[in-house]
């Protein structure tokens, strides 16, 4: 199965990237998610709870812009100029993955007192649960698609058989031998690392 680009970023480097990119944000949004729902049903305004509520939000918001940043540079500019994405199923993971973000980096300009400085505690609770069902929705969307395989919109990549050996690459990151047609399982190497010839 072929995989989107937020797949093969959570699935590469493990378990790192997938700390990263999916465990830190997803543990401090849904942080931010339940004290949310918690000091809406109490309407504690004060208190450790809203304390707890604020300090992850800024801190999630701060961490998606980096991370918005960093896939930016490093991911979605050097794709679109390869033209290398995977029809519009991966283009839908990531964008929606990088939109999700922009939910969070909100309420954090809103703890930090940047946002919606004269709004009321209410109204500031207002703007917060609407931001945290905005990410929820994109960070599901995002999930949903990374997961698709996109050859269901026809992509075929490096698992098809009707591509030059070459632009294989093995799931230790080495790449196949430099032939012109692919290799046969019993041609494929067995293990991971050392040096494959």
């Amino acid at each position: 199965m072929n995989m989107t680009h937020y797949m093969e970023l959570l699935a590469t480097n493990q378990p790192w990237n997938l700390i990263i990119f999916m465990a830190i944000p997803v543990i401090l949004a849904e942080t931010v998610a339940i004290t949310e729902l918690y000091i809406l049903y109490t309407r504690k305004l004060h208190g450790w709870v809203r304390d707890l509520n604020r300090v992850a939000g800024v801190v999630v918001g701060l961490y998606f812009v980096g991370i918005i940043a960093y896939l930016l540079m490093n991911a979605v500019v050097p794709i679109t100029k390869a033209g290398e994405w995977r029809t519009v199923i991966d283009v839908i993971a990531v964008s929606t993955y990088l939109i999700g973000g922009i939910p969070m980096i909100l309420i954090a300009l809103q703890d930090l007192g940047v946002l919606h400085k004269g709004a009321s505690e209410e109204k500031k609770l207002g703007y917060h649960a609407i931001y945290v069902a905005i990410f929820l929705v994109f960070a599901h969307l995002a999930m949903i698609a990374g997961m698709a395989d996109p050859a269901l919109l026809g992509y075929k990549g490096e698992g098809s058989h009707d591509m030059p050996a070459h632009q294989h690459r093995m799931p230790d990151g080495q790449m196949m031998d430099n032939v012109s047609r692919p290799m046969s399982p019993s041609q494929m190497p067995m293990h991971h690392g050392g040096n494959h010839k």
